[in-house]
């Protein structure tokens, strides 16, 4: 056969991604999980694909801080990313978790270019980064990834506007409980790689609270805590330890392309 002929690895996974819907790749050839880059058409789907720069997050990597200039937007593939909001005494306090579901850097989606919330990496993995400048050039010739985002936009604050309510409302056994579930919903795994320190910050709660409040939840049989770990044992228990606020975030999760 000729070379001519010869069908190069590159070239076969460029055709297979084009037969088998929802398959897509990064410009190098890597698989994308990302369920926004997924939903929109291929034609769209073509214009950010040059520009999209795979990238691994790892643990604590910081995309934006609280008030600075967007310069990138990033499309989480695996891992999950925090939503803080920090006081000027150094407390904090999250607000919204983002996974493959979802963007970082919203605002630009509406022509903003500041970050209303720090955004750091609780559960390392990888994304695909796109310049600011690129997307927003990219969106009036993409109006179905803008109707993706505007979606996507208005479930997360929905999702926040719950989260707000249930740290207002309810205990912290039960606060941890939904937080476990949303983290299990965008990273796929029963373990979860979180310290009791962050679980602390994260819930805007002291250390010694979250070790007991953990402490119950290991002994009602719905995790196991390891060192620098939290394994999820069993989800309905889990399910069942949570707040009401889980069973409406679950609403929201069709919207967002989550189970």
């Amino acid at each position: 056969m000729a070379l001519s002929n010869m069908a190069t690895p590159r070239a076969a996974q460029e055709k297979l991604t084009a037969v088998m819907p929802g398959m897509r790749t990064d410009f190098t050839g890597k698989a994308v999980r990302n369920v926004i880059l997924l939903s929109v058409p291929d034609h769209e789907y073509d214009l950010l694909r040059p520009n999209l720069e795979l990238m691994a997050l790892p643990h604590h990597f910081v995309m934006h801080q609280r008030g600075e200039k967007l310069d990138f937007a990033y499309f989480l593939n695996e891992g999950m990313a925090s939503l803080v909001v920090a006081s000027q005494d150094e407390r904090s306090v999250e607000v919204g978790v983002v996974g493959r579901e979802g963007m970082m850097g919203t605002p630009l989606a509406a022509g903003l270019n500041r970050a209303p919330y720090r955004a750091i990496m609780q559960i390392p993995g990888s994304g695909l980064r796109i310049h600011a400048s690129v997307l927003e050039t990219i969106l009036p010739a993409a109006p179905n990834l803008q109707q993706r985002l505007s979606r996507y936009v208005l479930m997360q604050g929905l999702q926040m506007a719950q989260v707000a309510a249930c740290n207002r409302l309810h205990e912290l056994e039960q606060r941890m409980a939904r937080w476990l579930l949303m983290c299990q919903d965008r990273v796929d795994s029963e373990v979860l790689t979180l310290t009791h320190d962050f679980l602390a910050q994260m819930l805007g709660s002291g250390r010694p609270s979250v070790t007991l409040a953990c402490g119950m939840l290991e002994r009602a049989g719905a995790i196991e805590n390891l060192r620098g770990t939290i394994r999820v044992l069993n989800r309905k228990d889990l399910e069942d330890a949570a707040c009401e606020c889980y069973d409406v975030i679950q609403h929201f999760n069709g919207g967002l392309g989550l189970k």
